[in-house]
């Protein structure tokens, strides 16, 4: 084991409240999905009294760290970062035992991981995000004067955030919530994703000696561990969290949304949940390429066995000869396509119980249905009904998480108009269109902004860009705030909340919107503008 792996990759199966371990007898095991077998260690499982201990340090962590200036919170998410990347090949490794994941995804999941915390770091130093606007008072404007009237963006406050199945590293412990949250200046308590609290673990020492190393207070962060939905429940009803992010199925993000509702004070629950991303294939583009994007659409359908929340699991075409050709070679490429492990025992057998459903509904055939090789191994699968068909039964909308997809053919352009016009929220949708297919296309994407957060021209939605510009959010259900987003630094809003000052003395206005500027920021004032110094 690695020197760094020593510092802070250990696995002890512990419970991390602050900068404490605490051990349980209540415990439970990591699986490894393509064997079954268990893995060691035992690992502790969180209760209610480890909630109630790491919540009280987040809020008595919330005065100070909510306050840190953008150069300190930056150089402590640098430190993150680092932190996490020390971690080295002992991170990949522990994770490819608990997920089934092969060592390439995964270490690009890593440097996803790492780039991220990153790019909330830099925003931090910019101060942009603290959106400090001053409209100077007018005492001689008439009728009436106008006050002094100073606006920043502040914390909200403690955040839950509970890691993700699917992607144990860039949604997970130290993924896009926690950065956000942490660059907005919360606190944060993480849930442990049970199917892999090793990594989960390793990377949650590594965000705790970065806690330390930048001499901030224990309770910036916390870990807990544990299978049991109790313990998501406990941590989204404790009154000291402010905000939950949750990446997940629908019925996990609809209960946590249920508790955080039905608190006596209700909070924001910002959940990614499930979509079927659809993919237009128009005219045009089928008759010159089908062939090629027969074969992207297999490789995007089956990349990680398909359990990717951008997964492709909606086709959209206009019945003919084109859209049979694309079937035919679709389901060839499907056939022949190796299975994957998917990532529990629990989802395969969801897996599998979601499409044997949705092939049982009427007028849906099975276009293809690829081979299933060992205990884990999930097959590619393609259903195939007719646009009025998919219309009459919304049902047919469902997500199939894994590598499943069902492909529609419409009657005509209209009838794909009308479909489009019927989808549930997204978070993608996928045009794939040549010039011939613009028009068509043009009275399309209005429609589709107002079902996805993401357009896609000729291009397939698994992957997605950590950058400024990146929305991975959508009109419900995809998530429960389309306004929002959970990659890309817009993400940071979720955990800010704009704070008004009216007529303070000079000495009590917080530092972004004092005279002097002492953060040197880009302020606003009197609707302009102003460089980082001075009034």
């Amino acid at each position: 084991m690695s020197k760094q792996t020593n510092a802070y990759g250990e696995v002890r199966g512990a419970v991390l409240i602050g900068a404490g371990d605490a051990m349980t007898a209540e415990t439970f095991r990591a699986v490894d999905p393509a064997s079954g077998a268990a893995l060691e260690p035992v690992f502790s499982s969180a209760g209610s009294d480890h909630v109630e201990a790491a919540c009280a340090l987040a809020e008595a962590a919330f005065p100070s760290f909510s306050e840190t200036n953008p150069e300190a919170r930056a150089r402590f998410l640098d430190s993150v970062a680092e932190a996490v990347a020390e971690l080295g090949a002992p991170l990949i490794e522990r994770a490819m035992a608990e997920t089934g994941l092969p060592r390439a995804r995964l270490e690009g999941e890593r440097a996803r991981t790492i780039g991220q915390i990153r790019l909330f770091a830099a925003l931090v130093r910019t101060g942009d995000w603290v959106q400090a606007t001053i409209d100077p008072a007018q005492p001689k404007r008439v009728p009436l004067p106008r006050s002094d009237l100073r606006r920043r963006h502040v914390a909200l406050g403690p955040v839950a955030v509970f890691g993700a199945s699917n992607f144990p590293l860039a949604f997970s412990v130290a993924g896009g919530d926690t950065a956000s949250a942490l660059a907005a200046g919360c606190p944060v308590v993480v849930k442990g994703h049970p199917a892999h609290p090793g990594t989960g673990e390793m990377v949650a020492r590594a965000v705790r000696a970065a806690v330390a190393a930048c001499d901030l207070h224990a309770g910036v962060f916390s870990y807990l561990p544990g299978p049991s939905n109790a313990l998501g429940t406990a941590l989204v009803a404790d009154p000291r969290i402010k905000a939950v992010g949750f990446t997940g199925s629908r019925g996990g993000g609809l209960a946590l949304m249920r508790v955080a509702a039905g608190r006596a004070e209700p909070i924001p629950v910002y959940a990614e949940m499930s979509a079927v991303n659809p993919v237009l294939l128009l005219p045009g583009a089928l008759r010159t390429r089908g062939t090629a994007l027969a074969a992207g659409f297999v490789r995007s359908l089956t990349l990680g066995a398909g359990q990717f929340c951008t997964n492709p699991g909606l086709l959209i075409g206009i019945a003919g000869p084109e859209l049979d050709a694309f079937a035919e070679t679709a389901a060839a490429a499907i056939r022949e396509s190796a299975p994957h492990a998917m990532l529990t025992a629990d989802i395969r057998v969801r897996f599998e119980r979601s499409v044997a459903e949705m092939a049982a509904r009427p007028g849906v055939v099975t276009v293809a249905h690829g081979e299933a090789t060992g205990p884990g191994g999930a097959p590619a699968i393609l259903l195939r009904t007719a646009g009025a068909r998919f219309l009459a039964d919304p049902a047919l909308t469902d997500e199939m998480f894994g590598p499943a997809a069902i492909l529609v053919a419409a009657a005509d352009a209209a009838e794909v108009a009308r479909i489009v016009a019927a989808l549930p929220g997204q978070l993608t949708a996928t045009l794939h269109l040549d010039r011939a297919d613009e028009r068509l296309a043009a009275g399309l994407v209005p429609v589709l902004a107002r079902k996805a957060g993401r357009i896609l021209a000729n291009g397939w939605p698994t992957g997605v860009e950590v950058a400024p510009a990146m929305v991975h959010g959508g009109p419900f259900p995809a998530t429960s705030d389309g306004r929002t987003t959970s990659v890309g630094t817009l993400a940071i809003e979720r955990f800010l909340r704009p704070v008004c000052y009216q007529d303070l003395p000079d000495a009590l206005l917080p530092q972004p919107l004092r005279p002097d500027n002492p953060w040197h920021l880009t302020r606003r004032i009197d609707g302009t503008l102003s460089p980082a110094f001075g009034r």
